[in-house]
């Protein structure tokens, strides 16, 4: 291979090799699927948390309703799990204060699992942030399965 052909076959290998990261960077941004979140009209840090979903990327409808309970039920939440809003996203159910950040890996990853929970309101989860960090309680994520088995899906 003379130097002019080597130099043309580089070049043709570098522009590939540039090409890469911006193909692998449109595939780290693909679309996020929209959220539907059923919560009470008075709910202060359902509010919280939609704005952080929003600003975490997704797209957001909330249907505000005073009969939680029941769509819960129908949904498919346990009762163990129960917080004050649930959210539809793709195939999944999320209950309650539950990160955007786990959100995503749920989507990314696809468990075979119904959904993501935050029993309760834990301070300092997103949408029940309370000023400064010295309030700040540890919870965990659980993941259920349609069946009611759980386990836990992140630790925070």
């Amino acid at each position: 291979m003379d130097r002019r052909s080597f130099m043309r076959s580089a070049l043709a290998a570098g522009a590939a090799v540039a090409a890469l990261p911006r193909f692998a960077a449109a595939a780290r941004t693909a679309p996020l699927p929209p959220m539907t979140v059923y919560k009470s009209a008075s709910c202060g840090c359902c509010h919280n948390w939609v704005e952080h979903a929003r600003t975490s990327g997704f797209t957001v409808k909330t249907i505000d309703t005073e009969d939680l309970p029941n769509v819960k039920r129908e949904l498919g939440v346990p009762s163990s799990l129960q917080s004050c809003h649930t959210v539809v996203v793709g195939n999944y159910l999320i209950e309650g204060h539950v990160p955007a950040a786990d959100v995503k890996r749920m989507l990314t990853e696809k468990p075979a699992i119904r959904g993501i929970a935050v029993p309760g309101m834990p301070i300092g989860a997103p949408g029940m942030e309370q000023g400064p960090v010295s309030g700040y309680q540890k919870y965990d994520v659980i993941a259920f399965t349609a069946q009611g088995r759980t386990s836990v899906f992140a630790r925070h």
